[in-house]
């Protein structure tokens, strides 16, 4: 029997682990449905039911209520049943949700399966990015959690698509329905998928864990180290809670999970998401135009999250969100001077849509996906599932205060004022990165979990 050469062992288990990681991110394309699917119904929703500015923000919004619930359980679900079968629950539940908005009734209803759809993705936001996180090797952990904000972009893109077709006829309860579709899909892949082999362990399932360790690292003595160390930690693991109120180094990856939630979120992506409609229709596009141009936002979103997995394990976590929080100011401050001198000619508008594109890839290339990725790699395993759980919280939270907030907002300041709030924000934030996002680019879990315990500072605990 000829031997398998090291390259080719080591290329099937590249391909295992991919495809595993592929799976699990699909995750993330429930997510990017929902948000999609309601960028273009809205309008159809609101006129059926006659919805008001703030009615029409609850019906965008209550999807991320439901969300911050499902972020509160997805913690005590992924460590009772496993993350495996947290994320087969949450898919379970995202299917009957968008069969309710389908037949929904009144704006009431609508709200209620927002919510309950909510509920699916919070489940699917924290266990997702901590299952890919569980699983992947510290060279491709980057890439495999990045996949996850990719799906999300192709399912933004795939619903606005869709949103186009069904807006030609009005047939947004199809709009809802048609997403029933991947979602079942999406069920029985995750069946599929292996356990995570640090959960197995919290179990005390070691044998299972070696054996899907063995599964996805080509080499055995990487097996080994993985299995010794992952046991090092859970001998002295506290539960989330206690160690919280003990450990202020604890204490401090949560403030700086949170912290990267609410930037990812106060960026604006799901201003432009939630409500490009809208936008181009400020910049004189009607009827089909606005869902074409939609549409085109959501392939440029795509094609920027897959550069952004090619290149987060090569530049470093860092430096793409340094380029992408300052393209971002450009592209909202762009977007503001047009508003200010007005939208009336076609190079105005024309530049209106290319200042959004800039927009949208520069955090499809850097806060989109890297924000999930560090949550994912800062958390100590002592309290990982509570510190994920409290950063997702704080992502659906501060979306939620997005979704309310930004009909009203642009109403009351216009729209130069509001994107110029916007620019303002994102420089904020191209400052807090400096400060106090690490560097995490090839660093093991262990050795980020072992400088953030012994007390260096966050921007740190990479080296």
């Amino acid at each position: 029997m000829p031997e398998t050469s090291p390259d080719s062992s080591e290329s099937s288990f590249t391909v295992k682990s991919a495809v595993i990681g592929i799976l699990a991110a699909t995750a993330g394309l429930m997510s990017g449905l929902d948000i999609g699917v309601i960028s273009g119904a809205l309008d159809f929703v609101s006129r059926e039911f006659h919805a008001s500015t703030m009615q029409q923000e609850w019906i965008v919004s209550g999807m991320m209520a439901g969300a911050a619930i499902g972020a509160i359980l997805a913690g005590w679900l992924a460590r009772i049943t496993g993350r495996k079968w947290s994320l087969v629950i949450a898919g379970i539940i995202f299917i009957f949700g968008s069969l309710g908005c389908a037949v929904s009734w009144s704006v009431m209803s609508m709200i209620v399966n927002r919510g309950l759809m909510g509920l699916a993705i919070g489940i699917a936001a924290f266990t997702s990015p901590l299952y890919l996180s569980e699983i992947a090797s510290k060279e491709t952990r980057g890439a495999m959690i990045a996949t996850y904000q990719l799906m999300i972009t192709v399912g933004i893109l795939v619903a606005f698509i869709s949103d186009t077709l069904f807006a030609y006829h009005a047939q947004w309860r199809w709009m809802f329905g048609i997403i029933v579709i991947p979602g079942i899909l999406f069920v029985i892949g995750v069946l599929f998928l292996p356990y995570s082999p640090r959960w197995l362990m919290m179990k005390g399932r070691k044998k299972e864990a070696h054996s899907v360790l063995e599964d996805l690292r080509p080499d055995s003595h990487d097996t080994a180290a993985e299995i010794r160390s992952i046991e090092a930690q859970l001998t002295s693991r506290k539960g989330g809670f206690s160690l919280l109120k003990s450990n202020s180094n604890f204490r401090r990856s949560v403030a700086l999970g949170v912290l990267l939630q609410a930037m990812q979120q106060f960026a604006g992506i799901n201003v432009i998401m939630y409500y490009a409609p809208k936008i181009f229709a400020l910049a004189g596009f009607v009827g089909e135009s606005q869902m074409w141009c939609t549409a085109v936002v959501g392939f440029v979103n795509v094609l920027a999250t897959l550069a952004a997995i090619g290149l987060v394990d090569r530049w470093g976590r860092k430096p793409i969100l340094y380029c992408g929080f300052a393209t971002m100011v450009f592209s909202l401050a762009g977007l503001s001077w047009l508003n200010i001198t007005g939208m009336e000619t076609q190079t105005a508008s024309i530049m209106c849509v290319f200042f959004v594109m800039i927009f949208i890839s520069a955090h499809a290339m850097s806060a989109g996906p890297l924000m999930w990725v560090l949550c994912s790699e800062i958390q100590p395993m002592k309290g990982r599932d509570l510190g994920i759980t409290i950063s997702t919280l704080s992502n659906w939270i501060s979306n939620m205060i997005v979704g309310l907030s930004f009909l009203s907002i642009l109403n009351g300041l216009g729209g130069g004022c509001t994107f110029a709030l916007m620019a303002g924000l994102n420089g904020l934030f191209l400052l807090l990165t400096w400060l106090y996002v690490p560097e995490t680019n090839d660093v093991s879990l262990e050795q980020i979990e072992k400088n953030l315990m012994m007390g260096k500072k966050l921007r740190n605990i990479g080296q």
